[in-house]
């Protein structure tokens, strides 16, 4: 078992519950309900990717090496930027900031995770 992933996993498990119950308390009151949208997508996504780095934590035991760290470690940073550039963006948009840059970001984080499924399926595919 891989417990530093377990560990990030837990902590970003509860960041999403805390940002869930946000979202659908104190933001529906504040932000448009396309914002709303956006700021729900970054959490679903922090949810699905949560279990995922969680699995690859739980697999590492039966499937070590450097394919499964690497699957964890993208779902890392995958979180980071798409739910984080999400986010961001949501506060960025209700703040009237001008960075609309931050939205470019966003992508990034969507590469990171398709590439984090696909080193888990390389990881799980080397033995037997």
């Amino acid at each position: 078992m891989h417990k530093g992933f377990l560990q990030t996993a837990a902590v970003l498990g509860a960041l999403a519950v805390a940002l869930g119950a946000f979202g659908a308390h104190g933001l529906k009151k504040i932000l448009e309900p396309d914002q709303l949208l956006v700021f729900e997508t970054a959490v679903r996504y922090q949810f699905y990717h949560v279990l995922a780095l969680l699995a690859t934590a739980v697999l590492y035991r039966e499937f070590p090496g450097k394919a499964m760290r690497w699957a964890g470690r993208l779902f890392i940073t995958g979180l980071m930027l798409f739910s984080g550039s999400l986010y961001l963006l949501c506060y960025i948009k209700h703040a009237g900031l001008p960075l609309t840059w931050v939205g470019a970001i966003t992508p990034f984080g969507g590469v990171s995770f398709i590439a984090g499924w696909l080193m888990l399926f390389v990881a799980v595919s080397k033995r037997g």
